[in-house]
């Protein structure tokens, strides 16, 4: 329910760098957050609320509506949402829209036709809910034509008579006042408020800001705040000014420049700061202006609508707001030099996953530069280049985007001399829930690639990395169960699948990774560009935090390092081949340094028919390594679960020269042994963070 903003120039202006972010600006108790909700959300005021207390953040602004009010639901309705609201978090409550039966006109745009009916609506609401709340906001935005009609009130006489008694009434009913927040900030229209004697019942100034989206003329917040303070010291005015609404649109992905504009709020000189949003507009919803009208409305949340955190919220909840400092570097943009093109940097996207950062390491120590590219939407990779960075200095580079972003993928491939293209949506149950967001970053993002690779004077080689579900559920391979695993009853078969196994899409994900797949092919062919396909099967070894969906090996030696039980799906017996990741890297090289020769064809590439396990004989591994085996829940099957899938390794090995050289028990344990020593260096660094914020607070 975010208001209208100037939108006029075409820069946003924004000067302010992040120097000013201290540890002042990252105090807590600054921080709040705009949530609107209409009426009858209850599920999503409890979502809501959990959400504050994941992040730490005590202060709330919604929006309480006279018109919803006046609704037969309207007072139960509040009667729910300010209790529940203003139980647990410091409530601001923002008294918005005029009843169109109390208007001027039949509108909610209207003043009202009695200025002192807001003042007695506010009485009521103060009377019914005062306990719940300190401050109480004074209309939204009340300067714009989207929630006053200037045309009824020409000369604002009557804004400052309905603004004017209810600021009064509510001090007098022992409230603190804020004044609707100014968008855009405009120190002509606050001396206005203050000639129609509104400023003497104001305790805050709210102004609001939309930089790099919706205030295209932006000079920065110091500048904006700077001139309204002049005005209040023109005054010997003492209200104090807060940021009561700001926030960024990721509607392009472009998570980098939400959270750089998440840092430049709290560094700005506000004594509190309240960021739009915590969710996503559903897309089924309507704006204000209406369905659709403009997309970017849909997209200021720090989670998406289906409940999946942004890249902020994971780092405010995982770091906390006083963590957050070490992270300004994300919000960077790398920045290479060109030159000659053997001087250039190899492009990875995906880059900060856990086979993004061991590809990237080895080129790095290869005296390689490296561009990683990720939208850090995988929990924990930050980590990944936070180890790079210390490692390789700035010989690596991150470019915090999204392959969905067609714009931001042609600049970075254009710096580039060879693409490794990792980034993907990865795990099949997902793809089943938003099969459109699969197909979205599969099939979408690999083309912008291809696009961009495309559209360079001297196209870079591509490297993709696709996957055995291609193949399907490989239902027509006939087997049989022995022992502890299953094994194929045609001895032919147990070489494994070769490239000659017909492709047969299965589930969305196995859907949007073979069309990307074929499409990568397929430019090799229609338009001469170099690419390599790698249909991989598992790959496993250090930085990997795998879970259920993806990373099973990584997984359940979590899951036994936590003590907690493990969910089989299926029978156990379930056959893979294995590939430690410094094997999968050395054959990527190879892949790279042989390209032209290699180029339009897929290889299967994992640990071939020698390095072969099933899931119950690497659960008794993982006893006798850790000394106790994990409890076991067992479950139906997966859809398109393959029984058994081994990689026949023997195209690309006769083209190379290239073989694993670490067994599976080698490879496990050293897999366990990282999981462990990184898990207690986790829990080191928690420990010494409680301190530091314990101390911090106490200060």
């Amino acid at each position: 329910m975010k208001g209208n903003h100037s939108k006029s120039g075409n820069g946003n202006g924004e000067m302010q760098d992040l120097s000013t972010l201290t540890n002042a600006a990252l105090q807590s108790n600054r921080l709040g957050v705009v949530e609107w909700f209409r009426v009858g959300e209850r599920q999503r005021v409890g979502q809501a609320l959990a959400d504050l207390k994941a992040l730490g953040v005590h202060h709330i602004r919604t929006g309480i509506s006279w018109a919803d009010w006046m609704l037969p639901e309207g007072p139960d309705w509040f009667d729910f949402l300010i209790p529940a609201l203003g139980k647990d978090c410091s409530l601001m409550p923002c008294f918005v829209f005029t009843p169109p039966s109390c208007g001027r006109k039949a509108d909610i745009t209207s003043p009202p036709r009695r200025p002192k009916a807001y003042a007695d609506f506010i009485d009521v609401m103060i009377t019914r809910y005062g306990r719940y709340f300190e401050y109480v906001e004074l209309w939204n935005e009340p300067n714009s034509t989207a929630y006053w009609d200037m045309t009824q009130d020409p000369d604002a006489t009557l804004l400052g008579q309905t603004i004017g008694s209810a600021a009064y009434w509510a001090r007098r009913r022992g409230k603190k006042t804020v004044l609707g927040g100014m968008s855009p900030i405009d120190a002509n229209w606050l001396e206005m408020i203050f000639d129609r004697g509104v400023m003497e019942h104001i305790d805050v100034v709210g102004v609001h800001g939309f930089p790099a989206s919706f205030d295209y003329v932006w000079h920065g917040w110091q500048d904006g705040i700077d001139s309204v303070q002049r005005v209040l010291d023109k005054h010997k005015n003492k209200a104090q000014i807060w940021i009561t609404e700001t926030g960024f649109p990721a509607w392009r992905h472009e998570h980098r420049e939400q959270l750089r504009q998440f840092f430049l709020a709290l560094a700005a000189p506000a004594q509190r700061v309240y960021w739009y949003s915590l969710h996503d507009l559903h897309p089924e919803a309507a704006t204000p202006q209406g369905f659709h009208m403009d997309d970017r409305e849909y997209f200021f949340g720090l989670k998406d609508p289906y409940g999946e955190p942004k890249l902020l919220y994971r780092l405010l909840a995982n770091q906390g707001l006083s963590g957050l400092r070490r992270h300004t570097w994300l919000t960077e943009r790398a920045s290479f030099n060109g030159g000659r093109r053997k001087n250039r940097p190899v492009l990875i996207t995906g880059g900060a996953g856990f086979i993004g950062t061991n590809l990237a390491d080895a080129l790095l120590r290869q005296g390689n530069r490296v561009l990683l590219v990720d939208n850090l939407s995988r929990h924990g990779v930050e980590g990944n280049l936070t180890w790079l960075r210390r490692r390789h200095g700035q010989d690596v580079q991150v470019e915090l985007a999204d392959v969905r972003d067609a714009y931001a993928m042609q600049r970075l491939v254009r710096q580039c001399r060879a693409v490794y293209h990792l980034a993907a949506q990865v795990a099949v149950t997902s793809s089943l829930d938003q099969p459109r967001q699969d197909m979205d970053v599969n099939v979408v993002g690999t083309m912008n690639i291809l696009e961009a690779i495309r559209s360079c004077d001297n196209p870079p080689p591509l490297l993709y990395t696709s996957t055995n579900k291609v193949y399907g559920s490989l239902e027509d391979m006939a087997l049989v169960a022995a022992g502890t695993r299953y094994a194929p009853l045609n001895p032919q078969r147990r070489r494994g699948v070769s490239e000659d196994q017909p492709l047969n899409f299965y589930s969305p994900y196995g859907c949007s990774k073979g069309a990307a797949d074929q499409y990568v092919l397929d430019y090799a062919r229609s338009f001469g560009l170099a690419t390599v396909v790698f249909r991989m099967s598992c790959i496993y070894g250090p930085h990997q935090m795998g879970n259920e969906d993806q990373g099973w090996l990584a997984h359940f030696l979590l899951t036994t390092l936590n003590n907690r039980r493990l969910h089989i799906y299926g029978d156990g017996k379930q056959v893979r081949d294995v590939l430690y990741v410094d094997d999968l890297v050395a054959a990527m090289l190879a892949a790279q340094g042989d390209i032209d020769r290699l180029s339009g064809r897929a290889f299967n590439i994992g640990g071939g028919a020698t390095n072969t396990v099933s899931l119950l004989e690497v659960i008794e591994m993982i006893g006798r390594l850790h000394g106790q085996a994990p409890q076991l829940d067992y479950h139906y099957w997966r859809l398109g679960d393959q029984r058994l899938y081994v990689s026949d390794i023997s195209s690309f090995t006769a083209a190379t020269g290239w073989q694993p050289t670490v067994g599976v028990e080698r490879g496990l344990t050293k897999l366990y042994r990282w999981l462990a020593a990184a898990q207690r260096a986790r829990r080191r660094a928690a420990r010494i963070e409680s301190v530091a914020v314990a101390s911090e607070r106490a200060s």
